[in-house]
């Protein structure tokens, strides 16, 4: 805990004598790229400092940190710290409309980052496929909840659980023409890398949405879609935020809806059990 409240690029400088060779590669790069680094995942700083993931994990560890993200956390409270009037300085339009605005842009920028031909052969996989299993951990899991939902009104069956002991028994039970849809915005959820592992053991094929090209949920996954530009802050300074996670499974049911039979209605009938529960 102590580790924890001390300033991360002080306590860089302070062991820097004491991690390896490796590592500080990894440590000259937070040290001179502080903002670029705590936007990144650890494969990204992985990457920035031509290292392995797994030595980026060793130097968090090394320096008192129980892994990557405890660091990112801690460097993302002392770059706050040491301008606390970043993003504030000019005047600001706060007005609804223009929150709603910037909003919409942020979405629209999504169309452009997702590859089509990837898009399209998602959406194939999920309709020829015998079972969908979505999974997601933390405050994601409700996205998953969502998108199952929608799914089954349009035919596709699904499974989804908040747990991941749960979905990863669907998994495990699974055979090889059903899918895993997983979701995650960082791309490093261990709970959602198991399970897409578990997955390719099975020979299931794997869709991964995420804000991520370089993680380890997007090194695991047969179809990768992107919700986060490379670069784009959108939606990396709010890792609360999963407006773009929500903005790609949208497009995702859109695209289902657009194929189903024109004589199939996917409300009628289940409306016509819910009605009672409605005025």
């Amino acid at each position: 805990m102590e580790t924890a409240q001390k300033n991360v690029l002080l306590r860089i400088t302070e062991m820097y004598d004491k991690i390896f060779q490796a590592e500080k590669k990894v440590a000259d790069f937070i040290l001179k790229n502080p903002e670029l680094a705590v936007n990144a995942n650890v494969s990204e700083l992985a990457n920035y400092s031509g290292v392995s993931d797994a030595t980026v994990i060793r130097l968090c560890k090394h320096l008192g940190y129980q892994g990557y993200y405890q660091m990112k956390i801690c460097l993302s409270r002392d770059i706050g710290r040491r301008y606390p009037a970043a993003g504030i300085q000019e005047k600001r339009d706060t007005s609804v409309g223009s929150m709603f605005r910037k909003m919409g842009d942020g979405i629209k920028v999504i169309g452009d980052t997702v590859n089509d031909r990837v898009f399209q052969d998602s959406i194939q996989l999920i309709r020829k496929s015998t079972m969908v299993h979505l999974v997601a951990a933390g405050n994601t899991s409700p996205l998953c909840m969502y998108c199952g939902y929608r799914m089954e009104r349009m035919g596709i069956r699904c499974s989804y659980n908040m747990q991941p002991e749960y979905y990863m028994n669907h998994i495990n039970l699974a055979q090889p023409t059903d899918i895993v849809l997983a979701i995650s915005w960082s791309g490093t959820s261990r709970s959602v890398v198991h399970a897409m592992e578990l997955a390719k053991e099975k020979n299931m094929q794997t869709i991964a949405v995420t804000g991520y090209k370089s993680s380890p949920m997007a090194k695991v996954s047969d179809y990768l879609l992107i919700s986060a530009p490379e670069g784009c802050g959108y939606n990396k300074f709010s890792s609360h935020s999963r407006l773009s996670e929500m903005a790609v499974v949208e497009g995702i049911l859109l695209a289902l809806e657009n194929e189903l039979p024109s004589e199939m209605d996917e409300e009628t009938e289940a409306e016509m059990l819910l009605s009672e529960t409605k005025y």
